[in-house]
């Protein structure tokens, strides 16, 4: 039997025609995400590894990276643009990153949806698109950076999602092409609900080629900054505007205090402590919103067209998931979680009783066909045992928590075993390759055939 050694370089001279990184620095970045966010991630993921990065350039590369792998038994993961928090793309078992950066190509963009390649970056996208009058329906705070195939893989919600809900929700992504892991690969066409075999899949259920997205009218977006002297009325606000139909949004971002503190580029416009909400709406309903904004007694410290906007630092990023990533650069003890209020009562609740632990940060989304609160809320990291009585609490008093401390598709989402998801990776990968160690329910299912 061949050595380590001589099988990776086995491997190398097969695709010595293919962009291949073995430089150790370069293959440690590229083998990472922001799982540092979390310290029981960091603990359990700083020394994962692959062993070689390929870049290719088309499904023929593809498949002949698949094949040479499956002959070897090498594990294969695959790689956006590496912003993910859970450790999505981190090798549990080392073998081959397969970075699909430099399949970006956008193939054809049409009234309300588009086909693209995997690498294509999202607000590279929106910038094309925005030219005949369309846009993502969603994307997170790493907009400039991420891809779109990372975000159907590893993501889930963000900016638009006040509209549109996850992107998980029915008719969100219209269709896949991906590449099986098998010794003969197979090319498949997912439609439909059939999507849902490889949404926030972390790359197990196949190797997204192609996709086909839903599109979203595109507005001009005027971004405000609201402030408030009590967090309650900034995110009863922040519901009553969601539930404004006639005001066109994209993002509603509350954050309590001591959180605005930590946006140092923000500061000439957040007043000691205030507590904010961050708003981008659509510039023909900024009247409106002004009068709702007088109605919960908040004041109005910044405001700029999207043209104007264009030309500074979006607040987007300082919501969704960027919200933690300033925290921590004030303070690396900070961490989060990802949590489903449902209510502004529930908000309440929590706020309450956790006091000063927890800095509670909102952003609102659509879930099942009303808006509600979700938290991304800011504490101090002591113990894994405090941390898992915070989770505890929450849950036990009707607030769900999606575990950004967990690894696993399924403990990081919803905790339950996706029986058709699984099936599908059984079907698609057969020998456990893709991302192997991340879907929990396939690791059970081996163990019990």
């Amino acid at each position: 039997m061949k050595d380590k050694i001589s099988i990776y370089a086995d491997l190398t001279t097969a695709l010595a025609d293919l962009e291949i990184i073995s430089d150790r620095n370069q293959v440690t970045k590229l083998s990472l995400d922001y799982y540092h966010f979390s310290p029981i991630l960091q603990a359990q993921l700083e020394d994962k590894r692959g062993e070689l990065v390929i870049l290719p350039t088309s499904e023929a590369e593809i498949i002949r990276v698949v094949k040479a792998c499956v002959s070897h038994n090498i594990p294969l993961t695959i790689r956006g643009a590496g912003t993910g928090n859970y450790g999505q793309c981190i090798p549990l078992q080392g073998g081959v990153i397969l970075d699909l950066s430099k399949m970006n190509r956008i193939k054809w963009i049409k009234a309300g949806s588009a086909c693209v390649e995997p690498g294509v970056k999202m607000a590279a996208f929106d910038k094309q698109a925005r030219t005949s009058g369309w846009e993502l329906r969603m994307a997170p705070s790493t907009y400039r950076t991420a891809t779109i195939g990372g975000f159907v893989a590893g993501g889930s919600v963000g900016m638009g999602s006040i509209n549109y809900g996850q992107i998980s929700d029915r008719g969100n992504l219209r269709s896949v092409r991906l590449i099986t892991m098998e010794a003969k690969p197979q090319i498949l066409e997912l439609q439909g609900d059939e999507v849902q075999k490889v949404i926030h899949g972390y790359g197990t259920t196949g190797i997204i080629t192609e996709l086909e997205i839903a599109l979203a009218p595109t507005y001009p977006w005027q971004e405000l900054i609201v402030v408030f002297d009590d967090f309650l009325n900034a995110a009863k606000f922040g519901q009553a505007l969601s539930n404004s139909n006639g005001i066109v949004k994209k993002l509603v971002s509350i954050h309590s205090t001591p959180i605005p503190s930590y946006f140092k580029s923000l500061q000439a416009h957040l007043p000691s402590n205030k507590h904010c909400a961050l708003l981008m709406i659509s510039e023909y309903d900024l009247e409106s919103c002004r009068d709702l904004v007088s109605e919960f007694g908040g004041s109005i410290t910044y405001s700029k067209t999207a043209a104007e906007a264009a030309k500074s630092t979006s607040l987007l990023e300082f919501c969704w998931n960027h919200t933690t990533l300033h925290a921590r650069s004030v303070d690396p003890s900070f961490t989060y979680l990802q949590t489903f209020y449902f209510s502004i009562a529930k908000v309440e609740q929590m706020y309450e009783h956790f006091g000063d632990e927890i800095a509670i940060h909102l952003e609102f989304l659509k879930s099942g066909g009303s808006v509600i609160p979700a938290g991304l809320q800011l504490f101090k990291f002591t113990t894994p045992q405090r941390l898992q009585e915070i989770i505890d609490f929450h849950e036990t008093n009707g607030a769900f928590v999606a575990d950004p401390h967990k690894y696993t598709i399924e403990d990081g989402g919803n905790k339950q075993i996706d029986p058709e998801k699984v099936a599908f990776k059984h079907k698609v990968d057969p020998h456990g390759l893709l991302n192997p160690g991340k879907m929990r329910g396939f690791v059970i299912n081996q163990a019990a055939q």
